[in-house]
């Protein structure tokens, strides 16, 4: 029985991630995000009104027409976590699939949510909680079993397909993270036992691979370390204080609000999509947040909440989305002075982030940050680790896991030739058992470990 692994998005940029493993007759859809730079999409953007054929032509969202000439039946469409770049398209490709959508209950509570705001399409498939540690059976030959890791989202998982052919390791994205706070270390012993049972291929994220300057991706244990370091003066002056991070960086968020639960001000979280991802994180236990704090995602909400805040900025704690400058974000429209609350000399703003390598989130984040230094701002940048695995990381993986054919994933070309030039340090060879695939394109194994 043969094994297709179908690149359909995600392996041009990172963004827009989708890909089919067809077993047999069987197939298993991984991913249907969104390309956030396309067209200024970015955490606040609602397409809900766009239409699939339109968001594909212009690049955003992952061209699945290819799939009609796939002979195979989906079985599942299988999130490992809940980025936009991962979950953004489901609404507006599920549908054309009869399969069930499997996740964490977070990414599903999310996906659920993003289904629920879509205008164009009526999306019906049903909707199944798989936790880590799980299995569950897709069809005849095909087990899905969800693996415990890290990332800069809450539930993430790596997904691994048990067939009589060997193991598919699905693993976009991940971290190794030993000291998260809402999410316990990677479940290295179960990666070590798929490693001995025998991994036919590894799907893998490679967005790090190319770092230079960070073999190992620092525990989020450092960034709490900094926002600390950062916080601690700011907290205590008289002055405006807006930090900005991830909205779906639900770790960092509880450690911002932990810290700044410490002084007498007061937490607002702000921004469309920070109310989307901290309420419904909440919701399921996961985030804490104190008293002190409070969620606002509608504009008229937003602004009163940032009134209160102009009249009596040593009070108060921003909490904002817009931190890659995203013009329509919550951020950029208080340094354009937007907004209820006005930027004034002496304020502090703590970029908990960094800025996405793309010419367009380079220039937004510059104009941004000129325009809150020209209104006097103090800024501090770069309070911040990845989520992503660094090239030592992966070496650990690749040891772990000890697959026979290797697939790059979820970067671009750079990064795909940086995680190629990795591996064949580790004995895999490019064209062999290394497999560089683009958009479109289909690798085939004839099975066996």
């Amino acid at each position: 029985m043969s094994v297709e692994v179908i690149a359909i998005g995600g392996y041009e940029e990172v963004g827009k991630n989708m890909s089919a493993v067809k077993i047999g007759d069987d197939v298993v859809i991984f991913d249907m995000g969104i390309h956030l730079d396309r067209i200024h999409i970015h955490e606040d953007t609602d397409i809900a009104r766009m239409h699939s054929l339109d968001l594909i032509e212009r690049g955003v969202i992952p061209d699945d027409t290819l799939m009609k000439e796939v002979d195979g039946k989906v079985r599942a469409i299988v999130f490992t976590h809940g980025h936009l770049d991962h979950i953004g398209a489901v609404a507006k490709l599920a549908h054309r699939y009869e399969a069930p959508i499997i996740a964490t209950p977070y990414t599903l509570a999310l996906i659920e949510r993003t289904i629920k705001q879509e205008k164009k399409f009526t999306v019906n498939n049903p909707l199944q909680v798989l936790n880590a540690g799980e299995k569950c059976q897709i069809s005849p030959d095909i087990t899905l079993e969800f693996v415990g890791t890290t990332h800069s989202i809450p539930q993430t998982v790596t997904a691994a397909l048990h067939t009589s052919e060997g193991i598919i390791v699905y693993a976009n994205d991940f971290k190794f993270d030993n000291h998260q706070v809402l999410s316990p270390p990677p479940d290295y012993k179960r990666f070590r036992e798929l490693g001995r049972k025998g991994v036919l291929a590894l799907i893998v994220d490679t967005t790090n691979a190319c770092v230079k300057n960070e073999s190992k991706t620092h525990s989020e244990k450092i960034a709490r370390i900094l926002l600390k370091d950062v916080m601690e003066k700011p907290l205590r002056q008289k002055q405006g204080m807006i930090v900005t991070t991830f909205s779906s960086h639900i770790e960092r968020i509880q450690a911002i609000c932990k810290i700044a639960n410490q002084s007498k001000r007061k937490i607002l979280l702000l921004g469309r999509s920070m109310e989307r991802f901290c309420s419904m994180a909440e919701k399921l236990g996961i985030l804490d947040l104190p008293k002190s704090a409070s969620v606002y995602g509608s504009p008229k909400a937003v602004n009163r909440a940032l009134a209160r805040a102009d009249e009596h900025r040593d009070k108060y704690l921003l909490v904002t989305t817009g931190h890659q400058g995203e013009p329509d974000a919550l951020l950029p429209r208080i340094a354009n002075g937007k907004t209820q609350f006005t930027v004034k000399p002496g304020d502090n703003v703590i970029f908990s982030s960094s800025v996405i390598p793309n010419p367009m989130n380079m220039a937004n984040r510059n104009l941004l940050e000129r325009r809150l230094k020209s209104s006097g701002a103090r800024i501090y940048t770069n309070i911040h680790v990845s989520g992503h695995a660094g090239p030592e990381d992966q070496r650990d993986f690749l040891r772990m896991l000890n697959p026979t054919h290797i697939i790059p994933s979820h970067g671009t070309l750079e990064m795909l030739a940086a995680y190629t030039e990795l591996a064949e340090e580790e004995g895999y060879k490019l064209g062999k058992d290394i497999h560089i695939l683009r958009n479109g394109q289909a690798q085939v194994f004839n099975g066996g470990v």
